[in-house]
């Protein structure tokens, strides 16, 4: 099984959108670079689309739009140099799962095509699939390009020291947290049926009656992967949990099935793809025991003892959860949660933002006092599992203007964003300089970000 953060998780429903189909567009060259020309229906496109979405532009659009796709192609031109290529199976993955979320905002494929001026999913999907491959291409030549940065304190504290005291940015408001969890018990008969469901699963793929990609998509329980028939795309052992990767590389056969394994995330039955060296795609199928309220009640209860246990001194915070506690990812901590979100500010340290915190958990702490614990509450874990838990709000930081003694990760990624903007202006700048470039009348007269694009 993926880990979460790689597999589980819906897909963010802001990924980039195709672009709108314009019927009435007349069409032309308007700029070129190198040997890559953009059209007036691109820029059109991407206005309208804009537009729609409520995006703010900067400045006049017919300007600023075609600039940036002419940044784009810079460093599509110097990917292709340097042999940067955008890894397919994730490209595959994300627009699959964006056009699944797309079908399910409007409601119908049909709609969905109507939307997008009356092309065929597999044809939208297509140009998605240029879409993401380029965005993700361009990611990868801007990390080559900007390599590591490396700041020193004193480099952080002259920073901080330049800025005026209305520049200094806006540190939002974070939250240290505690937890003890306890898990529902599952019946053995349920933990059976399932088994024997997918047993079954694995029979009928073996009779030739159903194959496994169809009963995935039918049946399993990780959603994101389900919409591609249950494949995962390429991964690593250690981006799967430890018994999904044991039982998918013990797998040489691709007709051959796993037998019934059990996650953190549930049961699954895996059938290989294929292997490339240290990586493997598979198709698997995941089912859940589905937790009774009568078991939650039975685990609130038994919290709700520990609870009066810790109010009472008769056993501390720390003890149960180092002790009693489910969650394996905090007890080794005293229950001290860690923020694992590699898209936040805040990740591999104790902060976290409101949003940050577990599906359930941010409406209790937001009540909650600095050294005050929560009664018992009903929530899901990282493994997308009801549990009950009862945490302790260890520390709370209000929203605050950033200051060097309390904020200094924070003002080195601002630094280091910084420095990486600056960087990469230089190379357009640089790029500019050696790059073929033709901009049609009536496109020129524009304050461009960049104005080497005009040769003079």
């Amino acid at each position: 099984m993926i880990k979460k953060k790689l597999f589980i998780a819906i897909i963010s429903a802001c990924m980039i959108m195709p672009v709108i189909a314009q019927k009435n567009v007349v069409d032309e060259v308007i700029w070129v670079i190198g040997d890559e020309a953009i059209l007036r229906s691109d820029v059109e496109n991407q206005r309208l689309y804009m537009q729609s979405e409520g995006i703010r532009f900067e400045g006049d659009p017919y300007c600023f739009i075609p600039e940036q796709i002419a940044v784009q192609k810079l460093f599509l031109s110097q990917a292709k140099i340097d042999s940067i290529y955008a890894d397919e199976s994730d490209v595959l993955r994300y627009v699959d799962r964006w056009a699944n979320m797309a079908i399910n905002r409007f409601g119908s494929k049909e709609k969905f095509e109507e939307y997008m001026g009356g092309k065929k999913l597999s044809q939208i999907k297509e140009e998605q699939k240029r879409v993401v491959r380029d965005q993700q291409v361009v990611e990868e030549m801007q990390k080559k390009i900007v390599g590591e940065i490396k700041l020193t304190p004193s480099d952080v504290r002259k920073f901080f020291g330049q800025l005026s005291k209305d520049s200094l940015p806006m540190i939002p408001s974070t939250v240290e947290v505690e937890i003890i969890t306890m898990e529902p018990q599952i019946p053995i008969e349920d933990i059976d049926a399932i088994k024997a469901r997918l047993r079954e699963f694995t029979e009928q793929i073996n009779k030739g009656e159903a194959a496994f990609s169809a009963l995935a998509s039918l049946y399993s329980e990780d959603l994101a992967s389900a919409i591609r028939g249950g494949e995962t795309g390429y991964m690593s052992k250690i981006q799967m949990a430890s018994e999904y990767a044991n039982a998918a590389f013990n797998l040489n056969d691709p007709k051959r099935i796993s037998n019934v394994i059990e996650t953190e995330y549930g049961f699954h039955i895996i059938q290989l793809i294929e292997k490339r060296g240290d990586r493997l795609n598979s198709r698997h199928i995941l089912l859940r025991p589905k937790v009774s309220e009568q078991e939650i009640v039975k685990a609130t209860s038994k919290l709700d003892t520990l609870y009066a246990h810790i109010e009472e001194g008769k056993v501390t915070f720390e003890e149960a959860a180092t002790y009693i506690s489910a969650d394996k990812d905090t007890r080794n901590n005293k229950g001290l949660m860690v923020n694992q979100d590699m898209e936040s500010r805040n990740y591999g340290t104790s902060k976290f933002e409101m949003q940050e915190l577990p599906q359930g958990m941010g409406v209790v702490v937001d009540k909650m006092e600095v050294g005050e614990i929560s009664k018992p509450f009903r929530m899901k874990n990282h493994s997308d599992k009801d549990v009950v838990a009862i945490v302790r709000l260890k520390s709370r930081v209000k929203a605050h203007q950033a200051n060097v003694s309390d904020d200094y990760q924070a003002l080195k990624a601002l630094v280091e964003e910084r420095k990486r903007g600056e960087i990469i202006d230089e190379w357009i700048v640089s790029k500019q300089k050696t790059m073929y470039i033709r901009i049609a009348d009536g496109w020129r007269e524009c304050d461009f970000k960049y104005p080497e694009w005009i040769k003079k």
